[in-house]
């Protein structure tokens, strides 16, 4: 299981104060904005700059004699694999909740995971 490509709230807060962006009294225009809204831009911004990467990879390697076009699509699912399968999520539930903390989501999941298996 892989996460998705999210920048740590440390690196947001570095990059909110950066000198490249200085504020002042000179800027026309102030918003306000959420801590989680901005982290969602960032995450959002990040993750289409490595898009933007990897289809640029591909094509690249598509020009490439000895990659096929199975390959490619090989590589890219293997970058940006899909959600994971209910099975996985159930363990991954399993594995983040102790028996003193055990959270109505998780046990969702875990309980879908269980019926969804063959009797």
């Amino acid at each position: 299981m892989t996460n998705p490509i999210t920048p740590p709230p440390e690196l947001v807060q570095q990059w909110l104060c950066s000198d490249d962006y200085p504020c002042g009294p000179l800027e026309q225009t102030s918003i306000t904005i959420t801590t989680n809204r901005l982290q969602n831009i960032a995450a959002n911004a990040a993750q289409w700059g490595a898009d933007q990467e990897l289809l640029a990879c591909g094509n690249y390697l598509k020009q490439c004699a000895q990659w096929e076009e199975e390959d490619v699509t090989e590589f890219y699912n293997y970058r940006r694999p899909g959600q994971p399968s209910l099975k996985e999520q159930a363990l991954k539930a399993l594995d983040d909740i102790s028996i003193a903390s055990f959270e109505q989501d998780a046990a969702n999941i875990i309980r879908r995971a269980l019926e969804a298996l063959p009797k």
